[in-house]
């Protein structure tokens, strides 16, 4: 597919018609306060895994509704003092997977985190293991219009809040550097990593990857790819819904969340990228309020972004943070 979205130049200058929320900030403490009032109970199992340069966790913490959990914990072999910590969000359909899939950061000498992402876990990758207890509304098959009727009842805010725990508990391992915490992920990791950029004040550095969940007022009309086509396809049967599904969207747009960033950034884009188009990753980048921000641009890639090549980008720019 060649280029479709606005050219390099306007994508600069580009700023999203998504509207703020007047209680953004408010609805967001409450959520997370509700979350807070359950103990966060962060369980560290050791894993005999066959893997000698690692050492492995199975994780259990509770998070949003103080539902249980998972994630894996990954510490280099040997280590006894507290490591910078990566923690990194996995992108959409896809779970924690298995412990050998995520070898990369453990090998640089960093602490490593991926979360479980509730209800998913089983369209690629090793799996998940993660249950999603509540319900919803009628939806259109997919997450991306359970419980749309309501912001408070949208499945975003579960695994928004899901995220934020995660960081909460992998800090909590003594042999975690608080103060050294980095967030990544890729496509759905990617807008859960510039959610928590949002909302936790003290990340040392946020790292997304060709991020979904930015700027859904153009995301929706701009592809008919999924995920963004599931709203689409929800819309088409639930006709005169859309301002009311925009205004639950934007309690959850990476957009929102990226204006009230704190920590130094490292975007990529594929200016090819159908999924999660060029445009809506620039409207987040473009928001991000700390100064020190950075977007590595993949002219002729689709979804894949820079796929190993970013990854080595990625490690020498943490070399400055973490």
């Amino acid at each position: 597919m060649p280029l479709f979205d606005l050219s390099l130049e306007e994508l600069h200058e580009y700023r999203s018609a998504s509207i703020e929320p007047e209680d953004f900030d408010a609805f967001w403490s409450k959520t997370l306060q509700e979350a807070r009032d359950h103990d966060l109970d962060a369980r560290f199992e050791p894993v005999g895994t066959g893997l000698t340069t690692v050492q492995v966790f199975d994780v259990t913490f509770a998070g949003f509704g103080g539902h249980p959990v998972k994630g894996w914990l990954m510490l280099p072999a040997g280590a006894e003092e507290p490591l910078p910590l990566v923690v990194e969000f996995v992108g959409y359909g896809g779970g924690r997977g298995l412990p050998h899939e995520h070898l990369l950061w453990a090998s640089t000498g960093r602490a490593y985190f991926i979360m479980d992402t509730r209800g998913q876990g089983s369209a690629w990758g090793g799996g998940g293991g993660t249950a999603d207890p509540v319900g919803s509304a009628p939806a259109y098959p997919g997450y991306m219009t359970q419980g749309i009727d309501a912001p408070e009842n949208y499945y975003y805010r579960r695994v928004i809040t899901d995220a934020v725990r995660a960081i909460e508990a992998a800090r909590s391992h003594p042999l975690t550097d608080a103060s050294r915490t980095v967030a990544t992920g890729g496509s759905q990791g990617g807008g859960l990593s510039i959610a928590v950029g949002g909302l936790l004040p003290d990340l040392a550095a946020i790292a997304p990857d060709v991020p979904f969940l930015c700027d859904f007022p153009r995301a929706t009309v701009l592809t008919d790819r999924h995920p963004y086509r599931e709203i689409g396809l929800f819309l088409k049967t639930h006709r005169g819904r859309t301002q009311d599904t925009l205004r639950t969207l934007a309690y959850f747009d990476g957009v929102h969340f990226a204006s009230r960033a704190s920590a130094p950034t490292l975007f990529s884009a594929g200016l090819e990228d159908q999924t999660c188009p060029p445009s809506t990753v620039f409207a987040a980048f473009n928001a991000w309020a700390h100064e020190d921000k950075t977007i590595e641009v993949y002219d002729f890639n689709d979804h894949e972004g820079g796929g190993p090549h970013h990854e080595t980008a990625k490690l020498r720019w943490l070399r400055s943070y973490a």
